[in-house]
């Protein structure tokens, strides 16, 4: 059936593309557009040929997601609830630690204005309004669901052990000391050195972190100590100091490969926590820096709200692309109120 090419060029697509770059957010897009095409096309083919057992096969799955989805939502509101609490239990009654309380709120709000149905209240020729508001809450879900589904993916990423340096992306010391996050950084980077000593040269590990205003130290220095005392020679560890955010650390530490190999033929690799990999990774291109990563595992409670985190992190990034099609769909939503208001009502 000619409608079988569709899933198959999406796939395609999404091959290339991921060997090409698995740092890409369109990863998830051309990977989820794979999943939908492929389902309608077995559903298509289901129907046309009668085939009970494939039919069975599709819909059962489907109907059943239909009768969960209610459940799934109160669960995934009672979920977000929990971890907060026992977040700022376990890290602080912070802003940074309620992300994943504010979401629930969000959700039960989104849900109470959908069953107020506001737009009965409010004249008919406002309704492409609300209708803008809708395609935009459906825009930004759409774009959770490709982030989330091109952090999986970049997950399964294995860089090979030919690596000629592993930057090590630093996230802040406590009372000039690394802390257990940090630590789980560099342990990451110390666990690639060591397999890879065993089959090749050892790379370089370049410890990236500058100073805060409420340290006593850069962070370097500390992640240097940390790497020193748990087994790495002090000659395959360099410190870079400067950097004050991620990009930053991305970027001087790709000045430093570059004035230790001019010819800029070096293999490098990052290391961070699984949950910031993939945004890690996108701030490496940016830098210019051709460099993949590995995540360290994070504790269980703090992954939900440090993913929060990560989504607005990658809102913010690309905040010109949101304000371009928010502004485009409100401005549409507005010319059709006008519309309306002037011909039809």
């Amino acid at each position: 059936m000619w409608l079988g090419l569709f899933p198959l060029f999406f796939l395609i697509t999404f091959l290339i593309s991921y060997w090409r770059d698995p740092r890409k957010l369109v990863n998830g897009f051309l990977f989820n557009i794979f999943i939908v095409s492929f389902l309608l096309f077995c559903f298509v083919y289901a129907f046309e040929t009668n085939n009970t057992y494939l039919s069975s096969l599709i819909a059962f799955p489907l109907l059943a997601l239909l009768i969960l989805i209610p459940f799934a939502i109160v669960a995934l509101i009672g979920g977000l609830f929990l971890n907060a609490r026992i977040l700022m239990r376990r890290e602080g009654k912070r802003l940074a630690n309620s992300l994943t309380l504010l979401a629930a709120i969000g959700i039960i709000v989104l849900l109470f204005l959908n069953t107020l149905n506001l737009s009965q209240f409010v004249s008919a020729s406002l309704q492409p309004l609300f209708a803008g508001a809708a395609f935009i809450t459906f825009y930004f879900f759409l774009h959770l669901l490709n982030f989330f589904t091109a952090y999986l993916l970049y997950q399964f990423n294995r860089p090979k052990r030919n690596q000629d340096f592993i930057i090590v992306l630093g996230s802040g010391l406590i009372k000039d000391q690394v802390p257990p996050l940090l630590a789980s950084r560099i342990n990451k980077a110390i666990d690639f050195y060591q397999k890879q000593k065993k089959a090749a040269a050892p790379p370089k590990i370049i410890l990236s972190g500058g100073q805060g205003p409420d340290e006593g130290r850069p962070e370097a220095e500390a992640m240097q100590e940390y790497a020193i005392k748990h087994g790495i020679p002090k000659e395959d560890t360099i410190q870079e100091n400067q950097s004050r955010n991620t990009y930053e650390n991305m970027l001087f530490s790709k000045q430093i490969m570059d004035q230790r190999k001019p010819d800029q033929n070096y293999h490098s690799i990052f290391t961070t926590n699984n949950f910031h990999l993939f945004r890690a990774g996108i701030y490496a291109r940016m830098a210019g820096l051709n460099s993949q990563g590995i995540g360290a595992k994070t504790a269980l409670y703090y992954w939900p709200n440090a993913m929060v985190r990560e989504y607005i992190a990658i809102i913010a990034l690309q905040r010109k692309r949101h304000m371009i099609v928010v502004t485009g769909i409100m401005v549409m939503a507005v010319f059709l109120s006008i519309i309306n208001w002037l011909f039809v009502y």
